[in-house]
């Protein structure tokens, strides 16, 4: 190796780590924050090293508040987050295969539209799906966060689209001429294929579940059905005293489910994006 080119590796690994360092870094001021008081968060926020850790914010803020434990949250959460998920991922999947694969009136029509939905602002919506879930009588549940997810995000369905795109048709062809329905060729032929763009939804319909604030806060009015992105919230008071450890310190813990997550399935994430941007 030259003397050049040891150059250019050292400042390429200078560079790479002050941009890893300054990503990185609202996460460790967040975990330094939860060991801290109240007074020291603000006061010496420059600093990443506690003078006195507060190891008891962790407990404290798991007490949660007014009797409600920060367990019974993390359990709505994770309601409402696997069964969105799952409604979310199963009927974009069954879209995406209808706009690939089978031909009827007006399907460009429809993908267009269906398109067009993911350039509206959530603003936009927000004030029609409330007054329409407050007459069907799904105030103050989950309905409202889970339900829509079983009638397909737009996002996923191109994702899972243009997967299945490039799937050669020749596949599903010769499990129809052996007697499978449309429906069969679909499920043990094509599923299979899929299974990294749809658990790269997965992942990404987790993520966008488990941070979801606006709508745990529009529908849901009992503390006890509060989601962890709500309940975090609550540590904070204007009107009172804020506790700012406890909430940086349930920050950190609602980081846990999400870091899982992550480095259980993140192959199947870069596997399904690229894939799922070739053309058959």
């Amino acid at each position: 190796m030259t003397m050049g080119s040891r150059s250019a590796k050292t400042i390429h690994y200078i560079l790479v780590s002050l941009v890893s360092l300054a990503m990185i870094y609202p996460v460790l001021w967040m975990i330094s924050s939860s060991l801290k008081d109240g007074t020291e968060v603000f006061s010496t926020a420059s600093s990443l090293i506690p003078h006195n850790p507060q190891w008891q914010n962790y407990p404290e803020g798991w007490k949660g508040f007014a009797g409600i434990s920060f367990a019974t949250f993390f359990k709505n959460s994770l309601l409402v987050v696997i069964i969105s998920t799952i409604g979310s991922v199963l009927s974009s999947t069954l879209i995406a295969y209808g706009f690939a694969r089978i031909r009827f009136f007006g399907r460009k029509f429809w993908f267009v539209c269906m398109m067009l939905t993911m350039m509206l602002p959530p603003e936009i919506v927000m004030i029609p799906q409330y007054i329409l879930f407050n007459k069907m009588g799904f105030l103050n549940t989950y309905l409202p966060l889970i339900l829509p997810t079983f009638f397909g995000t737009p996002f996923f369905v191109f994702l899972i689209m243009q997967f299945i795109r490039s799937i050669p048709r020749d596949l599903e062809e010769a499990a129809l001429i052996d007697g499978c329905t449309r429906f069969s060729a679909f499920v043990r032929i094509l599923v299979p294929m899929i299974v990294p763009a749809m658990v790269t939804c997965a992942i990404f319909s987790f993520y966008w579940r488990w941070e979801e604030f606006i709508g745990p806060l529009i529908y849901l009015q009992d503390p006890k059905k509060y989601t962890v992105s709500l309940a975090i919230k609550m540590f904070s008071d204007p009107d009172a005293v804020s506790n700012w450890g406890a909430m940086f310190a349930m920050s950190v813990a609602s980081l846990i489910p999400v870091l899982v997550v992550f480095f259980i399935f993140q192959r199947y994430v870069v596997e399904g994006i690229t894939t799922g941007g070739l053309k058959g």
